[in-house]
């Protein structure tokens, strides 16, 4: 089957190659974990290597924001976009939304005028601010990724690690929807903080169960080895793991 490769060969390697095309990705996690530069990754190298013109729709930060923080990477997204392989929007939810319900929408003329085939939505968190009803939360992230999935897109949702009653709010409707999802975690080893990144699922595919280092340095992400010897890793403490003890 063809993989869309996320530009991070490491994780590619988690992934058995890539992602499925036309699938709904999500990517959890705290703040400053890396979610936006991953979704650089993807969108810079879908449509650089691939010939998959991308889409980056930011909620929170203005387009100005997003090309310092890529800058600081080595990313030049205001290059990407002069050559039709990026295109930026910052808009709102509910604009987002309606958008993809309306076939003469600006928002869908531009995904098929300008054959986007990949697209990163920060921050999927931003539609718990639309409704208190989680059965209407989970219809409208039903309705997301239909929509894209309908347009030929292979989509990356960003998905913050917010307060309870947020977590409350969504939890399980949108990891329930999506087709992979991959989680970023800070992880306290020996006194100090490193970063973990794990596939919790991935549809349709075999996929790693171990849990990765991974740094953000000049260039991006690079995905390392599994941690071994170590066990409670996902409670964000480790510790020894018995049989390393033994040992």
């Amino acid at each position: 089957m063809n993989r869309l490769s996320s530009g991070i060969p490491g994780l590619d390697a988690m992934l058995s190659g890539g992602f499925l095309p036309n699938s709904a990705i999500l990517v959890r996690g705290a703040p400053g974990t890396g979610k936006t530069t991953l979704a650089f990754h993807f969108l810079i190298h879908g449509a650089a290597q691939q010939s998959e013109p991308g889409l980056m729709i930011s909620f929170e930060e203005f387009p100005q924001s997003l090309y310092r923080d890529a800058d600081s990477l080595g990313f030049d997204l205001r290059a990407l976009e002069k050559t039709g392989g990026l295109t930026m929007q910052f808009t709102s939810p509910e604009v987002f939304l309606a958008g993809l319900q309306t076939p003469d929408s600006p928002l869908i003329r531009t995904i098929q005028e300008k054959n986007i085939r990949r697209v990163a939505l920060d921050s999927a968190t931003q539609f718990t601010r639309l409704t208190e009803d989680g059965q209407e939360l989970r219809k409208d992230y039903h309705m997301l990724a239909s929509a894209l999935k309908r347009e030929g897109v292979t989509a990356m949702l960003l998905g913050e690690e917010t307060q309870a009653e947020t977590r409350a709010l969504e939890k399980g409707r949108l990891a329930f929807i999506a087709d992979c999802m991959i989680m970023l975690r800070y992880l306290e080893i020996d006194s100090a903080i490193q970063r973990a990144v794990l596939v919790l699922k991935m549809r349709g595919s075999s996929h790693a169960k171990d849990i990765r280092r991974y740094e953000i340095k000049r260039g991006g992400i690079v995905v390392g080895e599994p941690f071994a010897g170590r066990e409670g890793l996902l409670s964000g403490i480790a510790r020894k793991s018995m049989i390393s003890t033994v040992r």
